[in-house]
């Protein structure tokens, strides 16, 4: 939304005092806020300010979420509010006076509207707004639906990776959080892994039941802000490094031509570049590490651990010189017993490595 104002022309700013009257019964502003008056070019769908005519918009001083126990979809949302807006004070509450919309305020998971024009996105309420597929939305996927791309740019994602970033994200992290907060996806289905679930493990960190601290609920929300902040900084930014990723074993599939083994510059994520270049004639993957090279197979699916080729049976769990006799290749380090990764010392050895095991695999 910030860059959405920012990009026209026409914007104003005003660092004039500002008095809230609507507001002013229950709390005094400790400072006043930045006014921007924006000509928009007319958005749609509700993701920016709406229309033509100008829009008085200020930075918000609060964003203002549910007291009592916090879930990942609050906390998580407010990951992106306080990237956004780090001078406003999160404020945790159910009194109507702060959960009504205000022009000071982005509202979220609390207040019974959905309203990105009023700043306020909350998912209880009766008619709460559902995805385009009908699956619904959390606070988060509305905040992220709204806030993301500004969110993304502020990490420092290139502008051309800003698209693609804030798709996948939302697809790979954002909804399994929505679907989990709605009831609409069972935890339980990852068997013994339900615990250790995002969701799960960010409500891990609420205070104990019998906490005497009357305080102990916020305290615990902002350690856990810390936790969740990391978690979505690493994913989005992981999200971005496979773009990146993309480009350099596209091009190094283009100079492999036919051949069965993959050489790339150092170890990236590599199956989905392969998947769009419909290069189904690969096998293998070489690749220099720290101190070694490293060769590896290529997962068949997305899901699951079954190869288009494994490395020879005979060199499963073996090390050092007991490998090089088996493989007749000297420098080979390593072959873990599922056989899908080994180790070699020089390039030449691994790339040695990776020609018998391609002609085994064809043989």
């Amino acid at each position: 939304m910030l860059r959405s104002l920012q990009q026209h022309c026409g914007c104003i700013r005003s660092k004039q005092p500002f008095k809230p009257i609507q507001i002013e019964r229950f709390v005094r502003l400790p400072f006043a806020p930045t006014v921007e008056l924006a000509t928009d070019a007319g958005y749609q769908d509700g993701q920016h300010i709406l229309g033509s005519e100008a829009h008085l918009k200020m930075t918000p001083l609060y964003l203002v979420t549910h007291s009592g126990g916090f879930h990942a979809d609050e906390l998580l949302s407010s990951v992106i509010l306080t990237r956004l807006f780090p001078q406003a004070k999160v404020v945790r509450s159910r009194s109507v006076e702060w959960i009504t919309p205000g022009t000071d305020r982005v509202v979220y998971d609390v207040g019974g509207q959905y309203d990105p024009t009023a700043g306020i996105f909350d998912h209880h309420q009766r008619g709460a707004p559902l995805r385009e597929d009908g699956r619904p939305y959390s606070s988060f996927g509305l905040v992220w639906k709204h806030y993301g791309a500004d969110y993304l740019s502020a990490l420092g994602v290139p502008e051309a990776h800003v698209s693609s970033v804030h798709a996948s994200f939302d697809a790979k992290f954002v909804l399994p959080v929505d679907l989990t907060d709605n009831g609409a996806l069972d935890p339980s289905g990852a068997g013994e892994l339900a615990g250790l679930t995002l969701p799960a493990l960010l409500e891990t960190l609420k205070p104990v039941f019998d906490a005497k601290d009357p305080q102990a609920d916020d305290r615990a929300f902002h350690a856990a802000l810390s936790i969740a902040r990391s978690f979505v900084e690493a994913g989005v930014l992981m999200q971005d490094a496979k773009l990146r990723a993309e480009a350099l074993v596209l091009n190094a599939i283009n100079e492999t031509g036919q051949e069965r083994v993959l050489e790339l510059p150092m170890g990236m994520p590599f199956r989905a570049a392969i998947v769009k270049a419909k290069a189904d004639h690969l096998l293998f993957v070489v690749h220099p590490r720290e101190n070694d090279w490293c060769l590896t197979g290529i997962r068949r699916a997305d899901e699951g651990f079954e190869l288009r080729a494994d490395l020879p049976a005979s060199w499963a769990g073996l090390t050092g010189h007991e490998l090089e006799r088996i493989c007749g290749v000297e420098g080979a380090t390593f072959c873990h017993k599922g056989r899908f990764v080994a180790a070699a010392k020089t390039r030449e050895a691994a790339l040695a490595m990776a020609k018998i095991s391609v002609d085994e695999a064809l043989s």
